[in-house]
């Protein structure tokens, strides 16, 4: 029988930094709820608990429910981000009475080098040329976390400039997946939940040497008028688990 064939020292190196850069921009989403969580008066502030994490103080849920909602979401996120099936992910925050979403932050996600992968190799200089920048911009860790901890900073100033959220408030998770994406049961399509005329917001972002993450915050505006559901568009489905959020997350 013939040796297996073994693979190339370069794929697997690859995969290995794109399983790293999966994890690191995973666990950002997965503090970037909780934070939003927070800062907004979601949840009473009782319902958290300091960690340390990026070199900052981090709050987190410690309510089970809300926690196992969130480690169901990070769960398949992350099967997603390593085989590149992902481009949005959205935390939609909805008024508990009207039904109403009020609050949108929307994290754009950019995969480095997946459309040359789909455009095939035609342009070998232009690819070496892409191939070389790329190299001499790699990132440090402490590059990348230095990144991180400037979001956050600006998540916990964002309390200064948007309003209040009136009224009791719950919580989706939007993830914008590729058409061909496997989709577990408890996961369906969703309307996109935008909001008409919201004011926006464009945070900083962060980027790895696989990944780069913006960071958009889109509040309801003062005739309060939502934009007729749409589909997500461009080859794109827009996610959400089915299980509803209201049902088990809304405490206060």
């Amino acid at each position: 029988m013939p040796p297996a064939k073994k693979e190339p020292k370069e794929k697997s190196t690859h995969k290995l930094a794109l399983k790293g850069s999966s994890k690191t921009v995973t666990e950002f989403f997965e503090y970037c709820i909780n934070t939003i969580l927070f800062q907004r008066g979601v949840y009473p502030p009782e319902d958290f608990t300091a960690v340390k994490k990026y070199g900052l103080n981090m709050l987190v849920s410690q309510d089970d429910q809300v926690k196992a909602y969130i480690k169901k979401i990070m769960s398949q996120l992350n099967k997603w981000m390593l085989k590149s099936k992902i481009s949005k992910l959205i935390i939609v925050i909805t008024s508990k009475e009207t039904g109403e979403p009020v609050e949108r932050w929307q994290f754009d996600v950019q995969i480095f080098g997946k459309e040359s992968k789909k455009k095939g190799s035609s342009k070998t200089v232009d690819e070496n040329a892409d191939s070389t920048t790329e190299q001499a911009n790699e990132k440090t860790d402490q590059d990348v976390q230095q990144e991180i901890q400037s979001i956050f900073r600006q998540i916990t100033a964002s309390v200064t400039f948007l309003p209040m959220l009136d009224g009791n408030c719950t919580f989706n998770v939007l993830v914008y997946a590729d058409q061909d994406s496997e989709v577990p049961l408890e996961w369906g399509d969703s309307d996109a939940k935008d909001i008409q005329d919201a004011e926006k917001v464009q945070l900083r972002s962060f980027s790895t040497n696989n990944h780069k993450v913006d960071t958009l915050i889109g509040g309801m505006s003062v005739e309060k008028r939502r934009l007729p559901k749409q589909k997500a568009r461009f080859g794109l489905r827009a996610l959400s688990i089915l299980t509803s959020s209201a049902s088990f997350l809304v405490k206060r």
